[in-house]
């Protein structure tokens, strides 16, 4: 606990959580004689290039430099691809996305409000002249021609450069063609707004309407010079964007694609490939039904290729739906009380393994990542792997306990994992099964090593991960305990990883003996597991004290002083904890939390807790505050450090502020860190250093501990 472990926190935010340096973003091309893949010089190296790898050689190249292309000039963001970036959580700078034709021979990609264009096989890059700021540019599968988005309108430019043209241009200033609108990135993870056809003459563009979405406005106290940005926020149980779809050739003449979106109005999914006609996936308002959607491009007519209904809720997955070669639906289902795979109507996999992504489609089998299910032999602690899956069986393609993931074309595979035992990732080009190069990772290595023990806890056998401090001895007796949860629905933090526990171990070293645990409503395990928590999220606080109490027996936990952290869901949590199990939590730090479900978006909040107007005493059980104040308070209060940024436009401040009213209101001491300029990332390095240090400090006074 001295000078080198207390570098750790300035170490962690200028490394962006050892992640600057890392490969990442991997293409193969289908000729497999390249892998494309972005990857910033070094471990503080903010700037991310794009590079290229020759995986017979091991030869490694820049593809595209945005120092050179900029010539040393600032990086330029509009304020529309610094929301995407929020929405995506991508803080490093330079080239942060890219998109390739078929071949994967030309790259497409946004800097500084340009877009540029770069020949893999010549290694040369350079800027079209259009009009800007660009967002999402993507090459035509021919590569002849770049599809973007400006200024809300859906442009096509030639590769040369030449016959820039708009394909469709918004009505009024809340309209856009070819973007994903808020709910669309932020909860089904569809970042994208425009498909380009097979045979590159045409694409399918989404015309998102925000008009009928209610106005927030987002102010910067620390600047009252500044006007406050507006944002179209659909708060739970408000009217979201409009969404429309429209097929449209290179010439601007438009289709509009036909469903009915009054009973479907979410689009969620589209895949347009060449084994089949562009697919939907379509979602009702409370995500209990959803159809896949076959597309006439002629017409724009749609026909219902399958329908999925669930009581509870139904979720979204990366990599489909999607066609196989021989015309099959790809799709992720919940059947039999498992998360299977199913190709047509036949499930693929079964109850031992729980899907989670399908990475991809190949003639003779299919790619998919998943962790074990509910009668898998083994619990498999936090693992996640990557299977090869066809109608003769499963096999497992990673190796050793660690989380795995992959990305694959032909015979050519890049694999990336990471294990408990060493920091970082490894990035492995794999063919039929053989490693044939590593891809170099620039990322730093941390000044400390994470010591976790993965083990389960209470009767539910929920997943955990313990961190003691790194010099801890026997003869020391028990430690002051503190839960470092995310412990919500789609978010897991119990992982057989090195990296993701690091600043679970540094607080460990600061004395204290840390438990994360991923109760009911953590992915894994089976489709119950993560559906028990409809409409009562309280279950994610009952799981921690379980999983609490039930190591409290194998590992030296001091009951009588525990406190709890959290951010987002973690920071709710929280904040649950310390007004409602005062008896078991002695004080908490509550980062950027949901206080009031009525705050926060339609999609998330929907799913889980239903239509507030519908279930008014739902969302009023489940919220820390009501417009009466403080919901279902313990009457015994503990201390909290509530802390949020000030800019925030997903978890809004005002969440924090109602909370901070509501304790003021009841007579309860708690303190409050608004972060100016600061939005639901940190990722100011100065913000993100003294966070760590000051939630330390606020932890040791309020359990009584020595060096306070």
């Amino acid at each position: 606990m001295t000078s080198q472990k207390l570098s750790f926190p300035r170490q962690h935010a200028r490394t962006q959580r050892f992640t600057l340096g890392a490969p990442r973003a991997f293409t193969v091309s289908p000729d497999e004689t390249r892998v494309i893949f972005l990857r910033s010089t070094s471990g503080t190296d903010r700037t991310t290039r794009l590079w290229v790898l020759d995986p017979a050689t091991g030869e490694e190249r820049i593809a595209a430099d945005p120092d050179v292309l900029l010539g040393g000039s600032t990086e330029k963001l509009s304020a529309q691809e610094r929301a995407r970036r929020e929405r995506t959580r991508e803080g490093s700078a330079g080239i942060v996305s890219y998109a390739v034709d078929a071949a994967a021979e030309l790259a497409a990609f946004a800097l500084s409000g340009k877009v540029y264009v770069a020949e893999l096989r010549a290694g040369t890059a350079r800027a079209l002249p259009v009009p800007g700021p660009v967002i999402d540019p993507r090459p035509s599968p021919d590569g002849r021609h770049i599809a973007y988005v400006a200024k809300g309108a859906l442009r096509v430019v030639d590769a040369t450069g030449e016959g820039d043209r708009a394909l469709a241009e918004p009505e009024d200033p809340q309209v856009t063609y070819g973007l994903a609108e808020f709910i669309a990135a932020e909860e089904m993870h569809r970042h994208r707004g425009f498909w380009w056809s097979p045979e590159s003459d045409r694409l399918l563009v989404a015309r998102a309407d925000e008009n009928p979405v209610q106005r927030w406005y987002i102010a910067d106290p620390a600047h009252p010079e500044r006007r406050p940005a507006e944002v179209a926020y659909p708060a739970a149980g408000t009217p979201d964007a409009e969404v429309r779809l429209f097929v449209m050739d290179l010439e601007g003449a438009r289709t509009e694609v036909v469903w009915d979106r009054e009973a479907f109005p979410y689009l969620a999914q589209v895949h347009w490939s060449s084994a089949g006609a562009p697919l939907l996936l379509v979602q009702a308002r409370d995500q209990r039904s959803q159809r896949y959607l076959a597309v006439d491009p002629e017409t724009g007519a749609t026909r219902i290729v399958h329908v999925d209904e669930d009581p509870v809720w139904l979720d979204l997955f990366p990599g489909v739906p999607a066609w196989a070669p021989d015309g099959r639906l790809v799709r992720i289902a919940d059947e039999g009380g498992a998360r299977v795979l199913a190709a047509g109507d036949r499930p693929l996999t079964g109850s031992q393994l729980h899907v989670q992504a399908v990475l991809d489609i190949g003639e003779s089998d299919i790619l998919i990542s998943a962790v074990a299910g509910e009668d898998a032999v083994e619990p498999e602690i936090g693992q996640i792997h990557v299977y090869r899956v066809n109608e003769l069986g499963i096999e497992r393609i990673s190796e050793g306990v660690g989380v795995h993931s992959a990305v694959r074309s032909g015979a050519l595979s890049v694999v990336v994992s990471a294990v408990p035992e060493e920091p970082g990732t490894a990035a492995w080009v794999v063919r039929d099964g053989k490693r044939l190069v590593r891809i170099a990772s620039f990322a730093q290595e941390p000044v400390l090593a994470a010591r976790v023990t993965l083990t389960e806890g209470g009767a539910r056998r929920i997943p955990c991960a313990v961190l003691l401090p790194s010099d801890y001895q026997e003869s020391d007796g028990p430690l002051p305990v503190l839960l470092d949860p995310y412990g919500g629905p789609h978010g897991r933090r119990v992982v057989a990883a090195h990296n993701p526990h690091l600043t679970s171990q540094w607080f460990a070293d600061q004395g204290f003996a840390v438990v994360v645990a991923d109760g009911r409503g953590a992915p894994g395990r089976s489709p119950a597991w993560e559906k028990a928590v409809r409409d009562d999220f309280t279950l994610t606080l009952d799981d921690q004290i379980e999983a609490l109490e039930g190591l409290a027996g194998r590992f030296p936990l001091d009951l009588s002083r525990v406190a709890i952290r959290g951010w987002s869901y973690g920071g709710y949590l929280a904040g649950l904890a310390a007004l409602r199990r005062p008896d078991v939590f002695h004080a908490a730090v509550v980062g950027a939390p949901v206080t009031d479900w009525r705050l926060y978006d339609t999609h998330y909040t929907e799913r889980y807790l239903g239509d507030p107007a519908r279930q008014p005493e739902v969302y009023a059980a489940n919220s820390l505050v009501t417009d009466d104040g403080l919901s279902e308070p313990a009457s015994e209060a503990r201390p909290m450090m509530i802390v949020h940024g000030l800019a925030d436009d997903n978890v809004v401040v005002a969440h924090a502020l109602r909370l901070s009213s509501a304790l003021l209101a009841a007579g309860r001491p708690h303190e409050v860190l608004p972060l100016s300029g600061v939005t639901h990332m940190t990722p100011q390095e100065q913000v993100a250093e003294n966070l760590l240090l000051l939630q330390v400090d606020f932890l040791k006074r309020s359990l009584g501990m020595s060096g306070a």
